[in-house]
């Protein structure tokens, strides 16, 4: 591994005006850096200036509203680990925080950042889509929401214009007298501070016994992280667990790569679903 980061210039910002006017200016956000300083000095980016956005306020912090959950884009995993709403509503990103590398990593790694890397195999996004998370973009003339399920449009490729960087994660809370299940299983080479095979994320809402809403995703099966939209449809109309699997498999485009076979990994997403479909299945029995 490489020990000469290059030439590289590091601006910083006191604010998120002064942030997303560098962005305009063609400066990338540098966060908690764990994963750029990786590939820094790896020598495997070319980009060369950056913004340090560390120390914004306006990024930091978790609000809880009466519809919405609102995570700073700086909000790092130690973060969502140890806020008591976030633990008692949000279990699935909860676990994918407390699974993502080690402490070191919890402490400095951020939501946003995550986000922004857009890894299919990170290990919050799935968590996220199956909540239905809308990202906060700003940038110098204002900001806009997008929902995350349309944030994603390629390998590392995302919907975020030229000057906007990401400011929050909007996470709607349940509805009241629903009763929620959720179901996040990370399946990697072993149990701690791996990269994920497989990632995946279930919630149900079930109002009187009865599924009602649904959402569905996966990381590691992909170019991006993936909504399974039809085997939601399919579970809506109360289809077989057949048919929710045949609509999972065409969702998915997993491959072989260094840390899994393609077949490995299709296998183990179609049975993750039937595991969630039992789950919250067994939640409505005893409704």
């Amino acid at each position: 591994m490489r020990s000469d980061l290059g030439d590289f210039e590091l601006a910083s910002a006191a604010t998120l005006g002064e942030a997303c006017e560098r962005v305009e200016a063609g400066y990338r956000p540098l966060a908690g850096g764990t994963d750029v300083m990786v590939l820094l000095s790896a020598g495997k980016l070319a980009h060369a200036r950056w913004v340090d956005v560390w120390g914004i306020d306006e990024l930091r912090g978790i609000e809880v509203r009466d519809d919405a959950i609102v995570l700073g884009a700086l909000t790092t995993y130690t973060d969502v680990r140890r806020h008591e709403v976030v633990a008692r509503e949000l279990p699935m990103l909860v676990q994918a925080a407390s699974e993502t590398g080690g402490i070191a990593i919890q402490n400095r790694g951020t939501l946003g950042g995550n986000i922004a890397n857009a890894s299919p195999a990170a290990d919050s996004p799935p968590a996220l889509l199956a909540y239905g998370a809308e990202l906060v973009l700003a940038s110098r003339t204002g900001t806009r929401r997008v929902p995350y399920a349309d944030f994603h449009t390629g390998y590392k490729q995302t919907v975020a214009r030229p000057g906007e960087i990401i400011a929050s994660v909007v996470v709607p809370r349940a509805q009241a007298g629903d009763r929620r299940v959720h179901f996040y299983r990370k399946v990697g080479p072993r149990r701690a501070q791996a990269i994920s095979k497989v990632c995946f994320a279930g919630c149900a809402d079930l109002r009187g016994g009865r599924l009602h809403a649904v959402r569905i995703a996966l990381g590691g099966v992909a170019p991006i992280v993936v909504r399974a939209r039809e085997a939601e449809k399919a579970l809506l109309a109360g289809e077989s667990a057949d048919r929710v699997c045949e609509a999972l498999g065409a969702a998915i485009s997993p491959i072989d790569d260094v840390r899994s076979t393609a077949r490995y990994r299709r296998r183990v997403a179609l049975n993750l679903v039937r595991d969630f479909m039992q789950g919250w299945a067994d939640v409505a029995v005893g409704a």
